[in-house]
């Protein structure tokens, strides 16, 4: 082959691999719900504002998670709304890593915008002191879609099973799982912190909450999964840790994962074991600090108590 019919076939190739490059950004940029029409062309790519008390998720007040309306990243889940008045959905709490936080262009707000794919959802505002967390994320509701419990894109599954560094670190890169998040629930303590729930006078055990999207997954696989990375036949503690905040649990959405959460113990009561595992109804869940997300991820250890037994 001659060295100009060489460069030739180099020019196709590089042309090819830029199409396909191109095309495949333009893939994953693509919206699972649809191109932005202009008004929310104008909110998300344009850093606009929607009206106050115009918005159709101000006053929603329904169990389920927030997606991005561009790319559809989960970004805030319903237990951390709280009604603001101010005419905009509010939240006290981001799911870990979902919101980046950038100066204004006005020089004296703090916009927020979503990780993955930078749309801008509004801003976040500090020391109003209307919950706990002392924190408003004030979003547009034009920059969201509310996934329900129901959705056939985005649903949770809420689990406890002792520390939830090794939960999290196993459950969260299952097939089909979305994120995984670090946490508590089932106690009586509002916005509880880790020190508090460690005394075991809270009532909380440690949980992982798990977003996951049901086409590529279904609730009984991460159930059962669940099953065998902990001992379910350990009464308050898994492996050196002891107490009521690391008693094994599953935390049912609906009455779909009751029913699935309680087939799944018959068939290891059948099997011999001695199953300590509780079946609660879910009521809220709070997001533990920062330095507990991605534990494992980012110390580089290895989890100590949960490993993997196959019991079905």
């Amino acid at each position: 082959m001659t060295r100009r019919a060489r460069t030739a076939v180099f020019l196709v190739l590089v042309l090819f691999l830029e199409g396909y490059a191109l095309n495949l950004f333009a893939k994953e940029s693509q919206s699972p719900y649809g191109p932005l029409n202009d008004e929310e062309k104008r909110v998300i790519d344009e850093s606009g504002t929607e009206q106050a008390f115009t918005g159709k998720y101000t006053d929603l007040n329904l169990m389920g998670v927030y997606a991005c309306r561009k790319c559809g990243a989960p970004l805030y889940r319903s237990d951390d709304k709280f009604p603001s008045r101010c005419g905009w959905p509010a939240f006290d709490n981001e799911l870990p890593s979902a919101v980046k936080r950038s100066l204004d262009p006005d020089g004296r707000r703090t916009e927020i915008t979503c990780a993955r794919c930078g749309a801008h959802l509004g801003h976040v505002f500090l020391g109003e002191q209307l919950t706990s967390r002392d924190t408003r994320h004030c979003v547009n509701s034009i920059c969201m879609v509310f996934e329900s419990q129901d959705s056939k894109r985005l649903q949770r599954a809420v689990f406890a099973g002792g520390c939830f560094w090794g939960v999290e670190e196993r459950m969260k890169n299952l097939p089909g799982v979305v994120c995984a998040t670090s946490g508590f629930t089932g106690g009586r303590k509002a916005n509880p912190t880790y020190k508090e729930v460690c005394t075991g006078r809270t009532g909380h055990a440690e949980a992982v909450e798990i977003i996951f999207d049901p086409t590529k997954t279904d609730y009984e696989t991460l159930c059962m999964y669940f099953l065998e990375i902990h001992d379910p036949t350990e009464k308050n503690r898994q492996g050196p840790d002891v107490g009521t905040q690391y008693r094994s649990g599953i935390f049912y959405l609906d009455e779909a994962q009751k029913k699935t959460a309680r087939k799944l113990l018959k068939i290891l009561r059948e099997k011999g074991y001695n199953v300590q595992t509780e079946v609660e109804p879910f009521r809220h869940f709070w997001q533990a600090e920062r330095y507990h997300q991605n534990y494992y991820e980012r110390t580089g250890k290895t989890p100590y108590c949960h490993t993997y037994q196959k019991r079905f």
